[in-house]
């Protein structure tokens, strides 16, 4: 039972996230993730060009939580828009670019498009992509695979199952269907055998500079010398006169 509300509710993110891509186009969206909150589910739509999702106002907003409300009865759906800063390094705007290009040059130009995608990946930084474009007409009437790689990628393990962007997109064209598949390894992603070195043969200068000390000067403490009392003249004639009369009794 559980596996059935599982598989239930996969398809019915799947419903929701075609139905997004066929209001707002897939030129201008790259993925949509949805996540349940306690005020009620939320939808993210990941995009490079965020004014187009907008819309004037928010007009485009609106107009699509009423219809997530009335067509798949989702309880309060908050819709986000968020920004792609580098659009080069995400998968699936990548892939739509390509099948852009199919759509408007046909694919006798697959080669350009696919090495200019190569090079504006790894100028942005990424550790390496690899592009697979399949299908029939290209070039020629049977179907043909040609895969186009740059930079390091990771074929198995953890890194390639849960580190790694991966999309596709389907092309369809007058000769027939032709499939797209990116995948890129980001530049934030530490591989484990990754190793890191510092080179001790280069010491850095260290520049020494003389601590001079300050002699402070220590005031000297000025003595006052307190001056003597002087006596009252009375004073001192007593004190002549008694020693006067100690002289002659002595005598």
């Amino acid at each position: 039972m559980i596996e059935r509300q599982i598989v239930a509710q996969k398809m019915r993110e799947k419903e929701i996230e075609n139905f997004v891509f066929s209001v707002f186009g897939r030129q201008s969206c790259s993925h949509i993730k949805m996540q349940r909150t306690p005020l009620g589910e939320k939808v993210s739509v990941y995009t490079s060009k965020p004014g187009l999702i907008v819309g004037k106002k928010g007009a485009n907003i609106k107009k699509v939580t009423e219809l997530l409300k009335t067509k798949f009865s989702l309880e309060n759906p908050q819709l986000e828009v968020v920004e792609i800063e580098n659009p080069y390094l995400d998968a699936a705007s990548v892939a739509r670019n390509i099948m852009m290009g199919f759509d408007r040059f046909g694919p006798k130009r697959f080669k350009a498009m696919a090495y200019k995608a190569l090079d504006d990946a790894l100028k942005a930084g990424a550790k390496g992509i690899e592009i697979v474009i399949g299908g029939r007409g290209v070039p020629g009437e049977r179907a043909k695979s040609w895969r186009f790689l740059a930079g390091y990628l990771k074929k198995s393990g953890d890194i390639s199952e849960n580190f790694m962007d991966r999309s596709h997109e389907a092309c369809n064209l007058r000769s027939g269907t032709i499939g797209i598949k990116v995948s890129i390894l980001r530049p934030e992603v530490i591989l484990p055998d990754s190793i890191t070195y510092k080179d001790m043969t280069k010491k850095e200068a260290v520049e020494v500079k003389e601590i001079k000390e300050e002699k402070k000067e220590v005031p000297k403490e000025e003595v006052k010398e307190t001056p003597k009392e002087a006596k009252p003249k009375r004073e001192r004639k007593k004190a002549e006169k008694t020693e006067e009369v100690k002289q002659n009794g002595s005598a």
